[in-house]
């Protein structure tokens, strides 16, 4: 039986564990799900994903004596973490409560609170393997919404690989989210679409003959940096290294390959039926060496290859340029930070309205 239980984020978060069945990771398999290998299967880690839920905080007592609903009281969220990373922003999901939304996080197979010793974390070789989980997580949301509170309003942000994961889902699936909100969605490879359709051969063979096949990465731990030096302080505080460590996750050629099928399908064109939010920074940085200019900018991806991609996700798609962010602009410095949630707001206020 599945139960929401208290989550490791404290008062206000719960969580919920949902059972995807056995591990048909690589390490354990022999790529087209057999086991190998000495000892029971029964013993192999379980596949899970997590669901993480705060509730809307109650209305005001001004609000409660004038009857005043809050913006978003008819809205529920459901947020997608990025590579490496699991949700722990606590800000972002009062942002949406005290505005009356219900928040869900999930985190995905193989990531932070859905991790189990001897997975390999962040892997999956088809990003349309998360359709299991996201079906899951927006089953449970309807079920527990109120009875006879009317028709709630899907609104699905996406974080890096989860902008991604959640662009291709949507496209996917017309006609369930209402909108979409994507905090510096991974939609292009770093190395421009050219260079990306010049490795996908390469990678899509080596998968083929070893997808744990490591690739070599240039992470010195500068983007953690950057966000424990001008980031919301509870926030990054809380952050656990074992689910979101310095220097990323190993990166494997199976995982790749899934990410540049995505970015193929993003550059051939999507059809998100919904109204999309694009947030960026304003500039990307390459992150060398440390430098006060890595607490500004995007070390992670180029912003500018990802604005250009970002209008190949649907037809109506806007695009807000962030004067200092970080990769992801929610635990950027201050400034930038509170930009980004105003310019949020902004979008998510006028479509509100529209849909009224």
């Amino acid at each position: 039986m599945i139960q929401w239980r208290p989550d490791v984020l404290g008062d206000g978060f719960e969580q919920l564990t949902f059972e995807l069945g056995a591990d048909d990771d690589p390490a354990f398999t022999d790529g087209k799900g057999s086991h190998v290998g000495d000892g029971d299967e029964q013993q192999r880690p379980r596949l899970v994903a997590t669901l993480v839920r705060s509730l809307p905080t109650n209305r005001s007592l001004w609000q409660r004596i004038i009857g005043r609903a809050r913006d978003f009281e008819d809205v529920d969220v459901l947020y997608v973490h990025g590579w490496s990373d699991y949700f722990f922003q606590t800000d972002l999901a009062r942002f949406w409560t005290e505005r009356g939304a219900r928040f869900f996080a999930l985190d995905l197979r193989r990531y932070g609170r859905s991790l189990r010793p001897g997975q390999t974390a962040g892997y999956v070789d088809d990003l349309e393997d998360y359709d299991v989980e996201i079906d899951f997580a927006l089953a449970e949301m309807r079920a527990s919404s109120q009875r006879n509170a009317g028709e709630r309003k899907i609104l699905l942000l996406g974080h890096s690989t989860g902008g991604l994961v959640l662009s291709l889902w949507a496209s996917r699936h017309p006609g369930v989210a209402d909108a979409v909100v994507l905090n510096s969605p991974w939609l292009e490879l770093q190395l421009s679409t050219r260079g990306r359709q010049m490795i996908a051969p390469i990678v899509t063979l080596g998968a083929k003959l070893s997808p744990l096949e490591g690739i070599p990465q240039l992470d010195y731990g500068f983007y953690a940096r950057a966000m424990r030096e001008v980031g919301p302080d509870a926030d990054v505080a809380r952050i656990n290294q074992e689910w979101r460590p310095e220097q990323s996750h190993p990166v494997h050629t199976g995982w790749l390959k899934a990410i540049l099928a995505g970015h193929d399908l993003v550059y051939r064109g999507l059809n998100i039926d919904v109204p999309v939010c694009v947030l960026l920074s304003a500039r990307s940085a390459i992150p060398a060496r440390w430098s006060p200019e890595l607490t500004r900018a995007d070390s992670v991806l180029d912003v500018d290859g990802v604005a250009r991609a970002a209008l190949r996700l649907g037809p109506s798609v806007t695009i807000e340029r962030i004067q200092g962010a970080l990769h992801d602009v929610f635990v950027s410095a201050e400034e930038p930070r509170h930009d980004a949630y105003t310019r949020m707001e902004r979008f998510a206020k006028g479509w509100r309205r529209a849909v009224e």
